[in-house]
This record gives C-alpha cells, structure tokens and sequence, in this order.
C-alpha cells in the first residue's frame, strides 16, 4: 500500500513541528543570571624556601671553588636539621666577571668575579623554618631569595569556596527576583569560572648577616583560596 504525497507531506510537517515545539517553548523561558563570588582560607602545610650563597674573588677559579664549599657547607648544615623531614636541591648556578668603572674612552676591565649557587628547601615542618634559615646563614648563606608557604592538597578549601561562592550567587538571585516582583524556580545552568592559584604568602628578606644572633621568628599567615560561581534561573 503507497501513501499519497499529500498525506506524506503533512505527516512530515507534523515530525518537524513536534521537534521545534520544545525549542521554541525554551526560546520563551524567562531567567535572570547571577554571579556570586567566596573565599576560603586554610592553614598552610607547606615551605618552600630559597637561598643564596654569593661570593667574590680576583679569579674565576678562586670564586668558583669558594662559593662550592660554602654550598656544601649550607646544604649539610640544611640536611642535618631536617633530618629526612623534607629534601634540599641545588640550582640556578652563575658566575660573571666584576668590572670597574672605566674612564672616559676606556674599556671596562675585569676586576674579579662573583659566583651565586641557589639552595632550595622544601618542608612540611614549619616549625623548622626559622632554624633552617640561621643555621643556613651561620653556616655561609648570606641571601634569602623568597619563603613561600603553600598547600599539599587543596582541594577542601576550594570545594568551601566555590560552596561560599554558590551561597552568595544564590542570595543575589533572591534579592534580584523580589525586586523585580518575580519568583525564582528550578536552575537551568551552574558554572564555576576558573580562578587563579591560592593567594599563597611569602617573606621576603635581604641580605642577611652571619653575625645575627636572635632566632628568626617564622610564622605563616593563611592561605586564601577564592571561587566565582554563575547560576542561571528560571523565573516566574
């Protein structure tokens, strides 16, 4: 038995109308968008330290090999504290040649060389910190490049803080709706929008001098993890 075009025609037409039907009821869906932003703070349990053993001398071979034992003396002095409580690397070595100040109509000349060996540490007793950093120094370190703290795993304070956020979006969301004289319904869309790394803080300190003999106080601050969240919802 064949159908008659007409009759295919028109079934045709009701299938593509059936299919456009939720489209077009969604095309008439009203909404208001909201963004909610939070925060979550965490204590860190994390260092990561860095040091600087600089030194200077009329040759490149006499600088060299006085920067490598200072080094080696910072590095054991580090390791013996830690006692296997975090691990110590070397890095980022450099030796250039010091120069005067020529006259005029004169090239520089080489007056001797400076060598730097950077020392970093990473910890999970923080509590060490601060004798880690004198006995660094007392043993030939005279720079502290940076102390950051930071966190292992930090996905519990990101879940609190996109939570925060959501808590934020959503009371936005019901402040917006009764001043527009509206009721919120179900949430048609949720989104997180990525957020930089965890606010981590740092020390920073100078040139240090071997002759101090007051412990250096350490205390690490919290660490800051923020979270933007985006609802979408359905009014009514």
């Amino acid at each position: 038995m064949r159908f008659k075009p007409a009759l295919a025609m028109a079934s045709l037409l009701i299938i593509m109308m059936l299919f456009a039907m939720p489209c077009l009821a969604a095309d008439n869906v009203r909404v208001i968008e909201v963004s909610g932003t939070g925060e979550a703070r965490a204590t860190p349990d994390i260092a990561h330290l860095a040091l600087e053993v600089e030194t200077h001398a009329p040759t490149a071979e006499e600088c060299s090999s006085k920067n490598a034992a200072l080094a080696q003396k910072v590095v054991q002095q580090l390791k013996d504290k830690l006692a296997g409580k975090g691990t110590v690397l070397t890095g980022d070595y450099s030796l250039n040649p010091e120069y005067n100040e020529p006259g005029p109509h004169q090239r520089p000349t080489i007056t001797g060389y400076t060598a730097q060996n950077t020392i970093t540490v990473e910890t999970t007793e923080l509590s060490l910190l601060g004798s880690l950093i004198d006995g660094a120094i007392s043993s030939g370190a005279n720079r502290i490049n940076y102390l950051n703290f930071g966190l292992r795993d930090d996905t519990k304070a990101r879940q609190d803080a996109i939570a925060n956020a959501s808590k934020d979006a959503q009371a936005q969301a019901q402040a917006l709706a009764t001043s527009l004289n509206v009721k919120l319904k179900r949430v048609v869309k949720a989104t997180t929008i990525p957020e930089r790394e965890p606010i981590m803080p740092m020390a920073r300190v100078g040139m240090m001098s071997a002759g101090v003999n007051a412990p250096t106080p350490i205390e690490a601050s919290q660490i800051v993890v923020s979270a933007t969240v985006s609802l979408t919802f359905e009014i009514e």
